[in-house]
This record gives C-alpha cells, structure tokens and sequence, in this order.
C-alpha cells in the first residue's frame, strides 16, 4: 500500500537530481565557453571603390576554397546607378600577398546592390566563379563561368530567345537558378541592370517566364516556376491579380539542394499600380517544380536557409527559425536586445555554427555575431555607410569566409570611397 508514494518520491528525487545535473553543466558550458572578440581591417583603398555585392545568404562567399583570394569589383562611381555601357572590372584580392589586387576581367551587368552575383562554383571552388555579363549592342544578360587559373572564360550560357542571368548557385553545385534581369530592372530597378532586354515585358504573368534551373555541365535550362502559376495561386488573395506585371526577388536555394525559397512581387517602384496594394509573397517550391507554396507568414525580406526545412528570419522584434513544411516558428535565437533588427542583412556560417546579422543605425552600419552553441554575442563598432540610400544605398551585407572566422563587409573608407571590409572573430584561447 505504501509502495506508490515511495515511488512517487523516487521519481521526484530523480527529477530534482536530473535538472540540478542539467542546470549545472548548462551552467559549466557558460561559464567555460570561450568569449571572442571582432577585429576589423580594411583591405581595398582608393581613389577608385570596390565592392563584393549582394547578401551572403545561401552560402555566397567571396573567398575562393583555400580561403586565399577574395572576389570583387572595381568601379568609378558610387553615386548613380550604372548606364549600360559602364564596365565594372573584376578583381581578385590576394589575402596571403598584403591584399593584392589583381584585374581580372570586366562586366556589363552589375549595380551598386547585388553586383554582378558572384559565385565560386562549388564543383570547383578553387579557380572557377560564377558571374552575370551582358551584350552591350543587344542588351541581352547571360551568365559566364570564369577560371583563375586558365584566366579565361570557360563557358557562357546564353539564351538569344529568353536571355537570363545567375540568381543563385545550388550550395552543392551542379546547377544555378535563372532570372530575367530586364524584368527585375523595370519593375524594381535596384534589383536589375539598367539598359538590359525584358524579353517578357508584354505580359503581366508570362507562362514562359519565372525562375529557371540551368545545368552547369550542360547548359540546359527548364522553368522551375512561371510566373502564370504564380497568378493563378495569388488570385485568390489578390483578385484583380492580372493588372499587375508580376517579378521574382532573392532566389535562395536550400543547402541540401531540394527546394528554393522566394518572393513574388508586384505594384513596386516600377509600373506601380495606383491604389492597388504591394504584393510581397513568400513562395517555396521544390527543385523537381512540385510542393509550390504560398506561405501565410512573412518573415522578412531577406531569410537565410539554415538546415533542411528551416529558414532564418524576423517574427516581430525576434529573431526565429522558421520551418517551411509545417509553416510555423519553431526557434528563437538570443533577444531584441541582441538583435535589434532582426530584418537585417543576415548570414550563416558555411559550417553552421556561427551567425551574423548586420543593421542599419545613422549613417553606420553595425554586426551582431552570435555562436548557436552557447548563445554567445559580440556587437562590432560601426561601420560609416553615409547617406547613401534607394537604389545606391551601402547595405551591411555580411559574408562568412570558408573557415568560418572572417566576414566581409562593405563601408565607406575615411576618403569617401566605398571599400572592403574584413571582420574576424577572434577568439580566446
């Protein structure tokens, strides 16, 4: 008879026992765990700017395999978007010769925001890149992939039909996403190259136009998802759907290579609508076009894949991790003080154990680093961005390096010039 409370106690002491274990290596592992620190060094210089582009979502590191050399592009002028027959040159930053810059190549296809979508190919990270071009007497945009060593071009993919440039490489290689930059640069200017073909300008919602899969081996393309179906799924939501001419912004493929996240946009800067609302829709599709999802939850404007099915992103004032298949927040990391914008520019490690948020404060740009393993932060000193704002603006745009300690930034150097910026996360020993 007495046996059940005896149990009951039992299980009581072992739950106490069990928790104050948990609480005091939970306790241990804070106290132990390593702090670390942020050292920022710049490493281009004037007269003339340089700059890397684009956000280091989905793996976009500038750093080729060794870690050695650092892409980026050398222009003029900072203070106006490009006119189409201004080049960018490429360069390579040597980080083991005192930052040496070598020019490499030129482009025709870049603006002051995404550059020109650079990417190491990931089959060979070493010598071989990803970069967008364009034919400057037809307008046409197409994707090159160069190699260091050969100091060549080794393919182009073009489409003289449905010309399309890189919006995004799979993190395992073997392919990359295409999208028409004409289309992006008449209905949101920030996001295309200026003076470039919309080869779809005729129809709102062209059946023949979205996102594109290109073979990297190959060339062959296919289309992942038309911009039709995009209409025909958003009419629900917004019923005079067909009055809007539809684009598609950040294209992220997931690190396993199985699905893509992106926006569907309408009633922007260009070829707005009056009195019709902005369409902003998360969409997620899977890599063989099937699963195409409107997501309910908006989790701002620039989510970074973390593992699987997870998504980094904003609810309200947090920082969360949010899961595409069930559609729901599973995970909040640290807190609005840690992060006091979670829609930042934001960035995970190659590795997954580190992660940077970058936010706008003034006329600076600011880095919040944070260790998923123990909550761990560190807030870097601003970085001066200046007044710089609309289609030219200096975003923070965080990107890891391959070993997963150094991160590159953009800022404005103390001549005015836009430059490049490394941030290393130094930590104890």
């Amino acid at each position: 008879m007495n046996s059940h409370p005896a149990s009951g106690n039992n299980r009581m002491t072992s739950i106490l026992a069990c928790c104050v274990f948990s609480f005091a290596c939970l306790f241990s592992g804070f106290t132990n765990a390593q702090s670390f620190d942020l050292k920022i060094q710049q490493i281009t210089s004037g007269p003339k700017h340089h700059f890397f582009g684009y956000i280091g979502q989905c793996q976009t590191v500038p750093w080729n395999a060794s870690d050695r050399y650092i892409l980026g592009m050398e222009i003029e002028t900072i203070d106006r978007m490009p006119l189409p027959e201004e080049a960018a040159t490429i360069i390579l930053i040597d980080t083991q010769n005192n930052n040496k810059i070598t020019r490499i190549e030129k482009t025709h296809a870049w603006n002051p925001q995404q550059g020109t979508m650079f990417y190491w190919n990931p089959l060979a990270a070493e010598t071989q890149f990803f970069f967008n071009d364009r034919d400057v007497k037809t307008g046409k945009v197409f994707t090159v992939l160069y190699d260091i060593e050969k100091r060549k071009r080794i393919k182009e993919y073009r489409n003289e039909d449905a010309p399309i440039g890189n919006g995004g490489v799979a993190q395992n290689g073997g392919a990359f996403l295409g999208l028409n930059y004409g289309r992006l640069a008449r209905l949101r200017a920030v996001t295309g190259y200026p003076g470039t073909i919309d080869w779809s300008k005729e129809v709102n919602a062209p059946a023949n136009d979205g996102i594109f899969v290109v073979d990297v081996k190959t060339g062959n393309r296919r289309l992942l998802v038309s911009y039709r179906q995009l209409a025909d799924l958003l009419k629900n939501r917004y019923p005079d759907i067909e009055d809007y001419p539809l684009f598609i912004n950040h294209s992220l493929w997931n690190r396993t290579g199985d699905r893509v996240y992106f926006f569907a946009r309408g009633n922007w800067t260009g070829n707005k609508v009056k009195n019709k609302p902005k369409i902003n829709t998360p969409c997620s599709i899977h890599i063989d076009g099937t699963g195409l999802t409107l997501h309910d939850k908006h989790i701002g404007g620039h989510p970074e894949w973390a593992e699987g099915s997870l998504l980094i992103g904003r609810d309200g004032k947090k920082q969360i991790l949010y899961d595409v298949d069930t559609q729901k927040v599973v995970e909040q990391w640290g807190t609005p003080e840690i992060f006091p914008n979670p829609e930042g520019d934001i960035s995970l490690s190659p590795n997954g154990k580190w992660f940077v948020n970058g936010y706008k404060k003034g006329e600076a740009n600011y880095y919040t680093v944070y260790r998923r393993s123990d909550g761990k932060y560190t807030r870097s000193e601003g970085l001066s961005k200046g007044s710089y704002s609309g289609d030219i603006r200096i975003d923070p745009a965080p990107r890891w390096n391959r070993t997963n300690n150094t991160i590159l930034v953009p800022g404005l150097a103390k001549d005015n010039t836009r430059q490049m910026f490394m941030i290393q996360v130094v930590t104890d020993k």
